[in-house]
């Protein structure tokens, strides 16, 4: 069961045109894009940048491994 070829997706995008219309098709893509660019957004927000002070979580802070890294640096 090999991979389709072009003429079978061909057919399949007609299909999804004629069942959905044209319209609906671009507002789905459309949807699906600022899903993908909130996201990637998601993701850049998430890594911590030189401005921003780094969050430290519970076990850090009871073990006080922020220190020890501290005190490598200085």
């Amino acid at each position: 069961m090999g991979s389709f070829s072009i003429w079978h997706w061909l057919i399949v995008l007609a299909v999804v045109l004629l069942l959905f219309g044209t319209g609906r098709v671009s507002n789905l893509m459309g949807d699906l894009a600022k899903g993908v660019k909130a996201f990637k957004k998601g993701l850049a927000e998430d890594e911590p940048s030189p401005d921003k002070p780094k969050v430290i979580s519970s076990d850090e802070a009871a073990t006080g491994a922020s220190h020890k890294d501290e005190a490598h640096h200085h």
